[in-house]
C-alpha cells in the first residue's frame, strides 16, 4: 500500500557511512528530509546530494535533518561521503527493507550484466517532528532531480 501525506512514516534503523546505527525516530522533534537515491557515485545522485550539501544551512534553518538512503553498502557510502564532503548522514539499506516500506523500489534490468535487481527510486519524503509524512515526491525517471524548492516550501 502506497504511503500518503498524513500517514505515520515507517520507522527505520540503518547503518550510516561510518558504521553507526541511525534511527528515524531518534530525530523526533525535528523535521527530517529523507532522500532515497539509486546509487552512490553516479551522476544524478552526486548532483542531488551535492545540492543538499551546498544548501544544508537552509534546511537547518527550517529545523530539518537531511538523511540520504541507498542500497549501497556503508563502505561504498563512506567513500561517496568523503569524496564529496557531505555534511549529513548517508544510510545503507543494503537489505532493501526500507525501500520496500516506503514503496520506492526500482526494478532494474541490465541485459548481459545483471538479472533483475532492486535499488531505490529517487524520492524525497518530509517526515514532520511528530513522525508523520508531510510531503513526498517519487520520481519516475531516476535521472531527474527532486523539486528542491517544493521541499523547502513544504518545510517552511
Amino acid at each position: 500500500m502506497a504511503l500518503k501525506v498524513g500517514d505515520k512514516a515507517p520507522d527505520f534503523t540503518l547503518t550510516n557511512q561510518d558504521g553507526e546505527v541511525v534511527s528515524l525516530s531518534s530525530f523526533r522533534g525535528k523535521n527530517v528530509v529523507v532522500l532515497f537515491f539509486p546509487a552512490a557515485n553516479t551522476g544524478a545522485c552526486t548532483t542531488e546530494m551535492c545540492t543538499f550539501r551546498d544548501e544544508l544551512k537552509d534546511y537547518e534553518n527550517l529545523n530539518a535533518q537531511v538523511l540520504g538512503i541507498s542500497v549501497d553498502t556503508h563502505f561504498a557510502l563512506k567513500m561517496f561521503h568523503e569524496k564529496n564532503n557531505y555534511n549529513f548522514p548517508l544510510l545503507s539499506d543494503f537489505n532493501k527493507k526500507v525501500i520496500k516500506d516506503y514503496d520506492v523500489v526500482l526494478d532494474v534490468f541490465v541485459p548481459g550484466k545483471f538479472d533483475y535487481f532492486n535499488t531505490a527510486k529517487r524520492a524525497a519524503f518530509i517526515v514532520d517532528k511528530n513522525g508523520y509524512i508531510k510531503y513526498f515526491e517519487v520520481l519516475a525517471n531516476p535521472g531527474n532531480q527532486p523539486d528542491f524548492a517544493a521541499i523547502k516550501s513544504a518545510l517552511a
